[in-house]
């Protein structure tokens, strides 16, 4: 177990459920919209199994979280109310989630043709 990664303190949810804050023990929060985790989402059905097989999830501007599943002591399985729940949200990958969503936002918005 690696112990000098930053662990969350708070996952919150906000009341329309499209927004959910992490925080980290070193300072660090963040602010991921639903659609974003949604299209983010590291599940297999969306990143692929292999390199550059990520597909690029479309329709999702009105996704919400439908709820937050602790998986051990390392993870989150985020539920999305259009019923994808297959991604396990490691602490590590929220927090680089946080750290690259301008970029991977931006990339996103090119890939899905909505720039």
């Amino acid at each position: 177990m690696i112990t000098d990664l930053p662990w969350p303190t708070e996952l919150r949810l906000d009341l329309v459920k499209t927004t959910l804050a992490v925080s980290f023990d070193n300072g660090e929060r963040f602010a991921l919209p639903a659609e974003y985790l949604r299209v983010e989402s590291p599940s297999a059905e969306v990143q692929g199994h292999g390199p550059d097989q990520k597909v690029v999830v479309k329709g999702k501007e009105n996704v919400t979280i439908a709820g937050l599943e602790p998986v051990g002591n390392y993870a989150v399985r985020i539920v999305f109310d259009d019923g994808h729940d297959t991604g396990l949200y490691s602490w590590e990958y929220l927090r680089r989630l946080g750290r690259e969503q301008t970029a991977r936002w931006a990339a996103y918005l090119k890939s899905a043709g909505k720039s």
